[in-house]
């Protein structure tokens, strides 16, 4: 009996035991299973971060270690980037009335004047004679004309006097010297034609035009060289006619017209060879499209002149009066459209551009008597 009892006891044992491995074993397979679906899960979630850093949007350090790189594509629409490029500071507009403006000014002709010193005084004056204001933007490019020959003495003067008060004006502009070759007869309207014509293959965006003689000084740098909407007589008093306009017409010297006023006018006349007669026939041009002549204030449209003795080829023109009176008729056409000449040379100096032209010859006149 005892036998038989302890017989029963070590099978149940054995069951019990063999149970138990059994519970041991599914216990083991059960962790390790949920440990995997554990580790899956983390090893999926903590993927998505290097994903997302792959997107434009979410990583900066590549670029900003190297500018010009690109990151690897994600499969989405590129989005372009926010940052802009580097652009040039966006001036003001230059004011309607310059701050830096003296006023009356002292002008004298004495001390000499060699252009090594002018050029030391005008150091933002580019080659060529070109100049932009650095702290704003003007509303008009100037391009100042000088008709030229033989005047390196008075031209020294006026681009010393002149640069720093155009320069003061806030002005963008370039100067140009239109220097006529060989000793014929001398025809100042003709070259402002041809320094219209060139200064504008230079440059297109000129749209304001100076016309000033080279031996005429402003004394008030409130005097501003600007195109209105009219035609624009700058020197209205000159020393040399005791400050006071000479008559009622009179439009030499200086003058200032806008690009449109000018074609408007068809330019200036080619025909007058020798002094007198252009600067009416001119005024006449501009009474006939129905403009009015605009003038400073006598005060500040004071000018010296640099006295010289007159050009043996510049004689009078003995047709001047004639063509005068017969404006209407030649204003069509004699003028910019039927201008004529050959380019001799462009020389872009310091403080100027020189060009030298060949005008041709003038008509040979009837003789007088």
């Amino acid at each position: 009996m005892s036998r038989l009892l302890g017989g029963t006891l070590e099978r149940v044992c054995k069951a019990v035991l063999l149970l138990c491995l059994l519970h041991f074993l599914v216990a083991v397979i059960l962790y390790f299973d949920v440990y995997a679906q554990h580790l899956a899960f983390f090893s999926r979630f903590s993927a998505r971060g290097p994903a997302r850093a792959l997107h434009p949007a979410a990583s900066s350090s590549t670029n900003c270690s190297r500018p010009n790189a690109t990151a690897p594509s994600s499969g989405l629409p590129e989005v372009p980037s926010a940052q802009p490029g580097p652009t040039a500071p966006v001036l003001p507009p230059c004011p309607d009335l310059p701050p830096g403006l003296v006023g009356r000014l002292l002008i004298e002709f004495t001390s000499p004047m060699p252009l090594e010193r002018v050029q030391r005084e005008n150091p933002g004056v580019l080659l060529g004679g070109r100049y932009t204001p650095p702290d704003c933007t003007p509303a008009q490019t100037v391009a100042v004309i000088i008709p030229f020959r033989h005047r390196e003495h008075h031209l020294r003067y006026w681009l010393h006097y002149l640069h720093p008060i155009l320069r003061r004006q806030r002005l963008r502009y370039g100067v140009y010297v239109i220097n006529q070759h060989g000793e014929e007869t001398f025809n100042r309207a003709k070259l402002l034609n041809v320094g219209f014509l060139e200064a504008l293959k230079e440059d297109a965006a000129y749209d304001c035009f100076i016309f000033s003689d080279v031996d005429l000084v402003p004394m008030d740098d409130r005097n501003l060289y600007r195109c209105g909407d009219q035609p624009r007589h700058f020197a209205i008093a000159m020393d040399k006619f005791g400050f006071r306009l000479p008559y009622a017409g009179y439009f030499g010297g200086v003058s200032g017209l806008s690009k449109a006023q000018f074609l408007r006018i068809n330019g200036f006349p080619n025909e007058y060879w020798g002094w007198g007669g252009e600067d009416d026939d001119i005024f006449n041009r501009i009474s006939l499209t129905g403009m009015k002549i605009s003038r400073p204030d006598i005060r500040i449209g004071r000018y010296r002149m640099i006295k010289h003795d007159r050009d043996k080829h510049n004689e009078p023109n003995p047709q001047r009066f004639t063509k005068i009176q017969n404006t209407k008729l030649t204003m069509k056409r004699d003028g910019i459209g039927s201008v004529r000449y050959q380019v001799l040379e462009v020389s872009r100096q310091p403080l100027f551009t020189n060009i030298t032209v060949d005008i041709g010859r003038p008509p040979s006149w009837p003789p007088r008597g």
